[in-house]
């Protein structure tokens, strides 16, 4: 070890620090910023080369590539203030009203997702008897309270096959990249599964809890906004990361271990940084990394949690963006996009027309379209080369909407490992994390595989575990 290094090394020894936390995701980011806003002195470390985590937003010329999510929803003030402290209000962006409209692909054509109550009984999405089934619903008795259902059974159960195979089917393909007859309806959905248990059925759960969240200030994410940046969903992610003081990309974590005896500083985390091995001391670790890495932290805490949470799965997903001047004959793309249920058997999940939706997406007079391909539907579809994706991606539009095989502009991110999935005994897990908490006082886990996997979610959780901590 030369001088320098072993005088940086010496350096940090003997750091200490209130809270560190390891990832810098958006859950990361936001416990970070949080934290430090609140007085605590903070160290952010993070294994990528860059933060930000999933989100990722670039321009290559004028055209806009959203590499992780494409935007998100308005469901809580403690998002909408986050943004606004963060200082890019300014740069936030609504849905435009021209994407109101979805559509689901049946019998392949693209049929208008109803949106109003007239619209649902004239649409031809769904057939009049699974229409007049509905009128069953609030008279089916709820499951027991420790009834263990898929989605798929759930659904089911209370709205028949042809809403499963229309409705449910392809939104858990647009929200997850999942498969609801895997998915928990407890874990994956739990405001449905509350729905039924609180309220005896979905639409008078529907009524009632309007009442309710207009209490607690949220919003259903039927109901609440749909907004990115002008310059992509990076904006809030690089704004939370420049005004956090103490931070390093990538640094490899080597050890998250629990000091002995009533020393203050419970826990000491060893990584390597520029060449150097560094130790640092803090109350309190958040570990803030996707599942099967967290697990790894956790070996020399908790060595019992890291098979646990390497159970967790997350399909691959590729996110294929292409550019098109309109020629003749294609589809107008006005509205929000389309999803494809399983039953129609495409090599897509779907599709959402970004420059309809969000303006300086492409330039003046293109078309931006975002394709979503894999998942749990089709994992292997998300795994081939960047090649055989793009291509994927480019029959499959031209089928659906008589866009060009040859593409003004093109570009693939491959996501080996994408959403985490909460599949059964998902809340089993959950609950072994909770023991590790308490068993371990000032270790948090915080991410997206726990409390929902949204922006919004991962910024509620993150409110969560500062709270418990700065208590």
């Amino acid at each position: 070890m030369d001088h320098f290094t072993k005088e940086l090394s010496t350096k940090h020894m003997n750091d200490r620090y209130d809270t560190i936390i390891l990832g810098a995701g958006i859950s990361g980011l936001t416990c970070a910023y949080l934290l430090q806003k609140r007085g605590q002195r903070v160290l952010l470390l993070e294994k990528a080369p860059r933060f930000g985590g999933a989100i990722r937003s670039a321009r290559e010329g004028e055209w806009l590539i959203e590499a992780g999510p494409n935007s998100t929803l308005e469901t809580n003030p403690m998002l909408t203030e986050l943004i606004r402290d963060a200082g890019v209000e300014e740069q936030k962006l609504y849905a435009s009203d021209a994407s109101k409209n979805r559509y689901i692909l049946r019998d392949g054509a693209l049929t208008p997702l109803p949106m109003t109550p007239p619209a649902f009984f004239k649409t031809k999405l769904f057939s009049l008897s699974a229409k007049l089934g509905l009128f069953k619903e609030p008279f089916i008795a709820p499951s027991k309270p420790d009834a263990q259902e898929s989605v798929a059974e759930f659904v089911k159960r209370r709205l028949g096959q042809e809403f499963l195979d229309y409705a449910i089917n392809p939104f858990v393909a647009g929200v997850y990249a999942g498969d609801p007859e895997l998915l928990s309806v407890r874990a994956a959905f739990p405001k449905l599964f509350e729905l039924e248990q609180k309220y005896g059925g979905l639409i008078k759960g529907q009524i009632k809890g309007a009442k309710e969240r207009k209490k607690s200030k949220e919003e259903s994410k039927q109901s609440a906004r749909m907004f990115s940046f002008l310059d992509g969903m990076q904006t809030l992610t690089d704004a939370l990361a420049n005004a956090i003081t103490e931070k390093r990309h990538s640094a490899d974590i080597l050890s998250v271990t629990e000091l002995a005896g009533d020393d203050a500083s419970r826990f000491t985390v060893r990584y390597a940084h520029d060449g150097a091995e560094m130790d640092v001391t803090a109350d309190a670790v958040i570990i803030a990394a996707p599942a099967a890495a967290a697990g790894a932290l956790s070996k020399d805490i908790a060595p019992e949690i890291t098979a646990v949470l390497e159970e967790i799965p997350y399909p691959p997903v590729a996110e294929v963006i292409t550019g098109f001047t309109p020629t003749p004959g294609m589809n107008p793309m006005e509205g929000f996009g389309f999803l494809i249920p399983k039953v129609e058997k495409r090599r897509i999940l779907g599709t959402i027309f970004s420059s309809t939706i969000f303006r300086k997406r492409a330039p003046e007079g293109r078309v931006h379209l975002t394709t979503f391909i894999g998942g749990m539907r089709q994992p292997e579809e998300a795994l081939r080369s960047d090649e055989e994706i793009a291509q994927t991606a480019l029959s499959e539009q031209h089928a659906l909407l008589g866009t060009p095989m040859k593409p003004d502009f093109i570009h693939v991110t491959s996501w080996k490992h994408a959403i985490p999935q909460y599949v059964h005994g998902h809340l089993e897990r959950m609950r072994a994390i909770d023991e590790v908490e308490a068993a371990h006082p000032g270790l948090y886990y915080c991410a997206n595989y726990r409390g929902g996997i949204s922006v919004g979610d991962c910024v509620k959780s993150a409110h969560g575990v500062v709270d418990q901590i700065t208590a």
